[in-house]
């Protein structure tokens, strides 16, 4: 099999899997990000040499308890007083726990960039390691989750619209880098990248985001003005912190040695390589939703 062909069939799939669990229901949107995140766990901790064991166990318990505490919260009380005999509570003040997860999540997004800007730093201190385990991969799914409920129940058009941002970036970034792209974007970490084709993806991403405020999201003619504003402003934070994400999982296969993060997807590579960009947008995303919230 050639490798456009097995490329385009494992992108397929990829999709088809991605697009099914998003619409089939809220469950299978946060199981399949959940296996999503085990994985992705396994191929960092490959990457940067971190017991496989103990990085799952601690990815996969923190994601399961903050979801089933942020959203299944009366379900989980219920469950865990009845398996215990017991009486207690599990009300927990949501909006304080997202703020506290989304202050950690953007001193260590910060951090990453400086690993990224820093040419000397190639070593990863252990200590630094499981923040980037902790802040880079397993604190953005439960944001991938979080921005999927909006600001009542969960909306499936909107990380669909965000998927959609993104691929879209990607792929006019490739093919106007590739046709017209001259000056080198950042070398030393991604030399194909170019300032050409990321404007290029930067354009096309923010009509995307037109098209999906005008024709996919369909809100009231009242707030039709205001929706084409708020996605044609994610789009630029996609195109944005989508292309930073990219170039700091590159530093770290860089750093690593190799190619691509995994090989779970023929063609492609792992399954890091294809969610670099959306685990570091999803926390931005957060928290422009947060922002919109308070000054709305």
């Amino acid at each position: 099999m050639n490798e456009t062909l097995k490329r385009t069939i494992s992108g397929a799939v990829y999709i088809a899997l991605l697009l099914t669990s998003i619409l089939f229901s809220t469950e299978s949107f946060i199981i399949f990000f959940g296996i999503f995140l085990i994985i992705t766990i396994y191929e960092f901790s490959n990457l940067v040499k971190l017991n496989k064991i103990f990085s799952i166990s601690f990815g996969s318990l923190l994601y399961s308890a903050i979801v089933l505490v942020g959203h299944y919260n009366k379900q989980t009380t219920a469950f865990l007083n009845d398996l215990f005999k017991s009486d207690f509570d599990l009300i927990t003040n949501i909006q304080e726990l997202n703020m506290v997860l989304l202050a950690v999540t953007l001193v260590i997004a910060i951090k990453c960039i400086l690993f990224l800007f820093y040419d000397s730093v190639q070593e990863i201190s252990i200590s630094s390691k499981y923040l980037y385990l902790l802040g880079y991969i397993t604190l953005p799914f439960i944001f991938i989750v979080k921005i999927s409920f909006g600001t009542n129940a969960y909306n499936p058009k909107i990380i669909i619209g965000l998927f959609v941002l993104i691929w879209t970036n990607d792929t006019f970034a490739y093919l106007v880098g590739k046709s017209i792209g001259k000056h080198k974007l950042f070398e030393r970490v991604s030399p194909k990248k170019t300032i050409e084709g990321f404007l290029g993806g930067v354009v096309f991403a923010v009509l995307a985001g037109f098209l999906i405020s005008k024709f996919y999201i369909q809100p009231n003619p009242a707030f039709s003005n205001k929706s084409i504003l708020i996605w044609t402003i994610i789009a630029i934070i996609v195109s944005v912190f989508g292309t930073i994400g990219d170039l700091i999982e590159s530093k770290f296969k860089r750093i690593a040695g190799v190619k691509d993060s995994g090989s779970i997807m023929p063609g492609h590579g792992g399954i890091l390589d294809r969610l670099d960009s959306v685990i570091f947008v999803a926390p931005i995303i957060f928290l422009f939703y947060q922002i919109l919230y308070y000054v709305s």
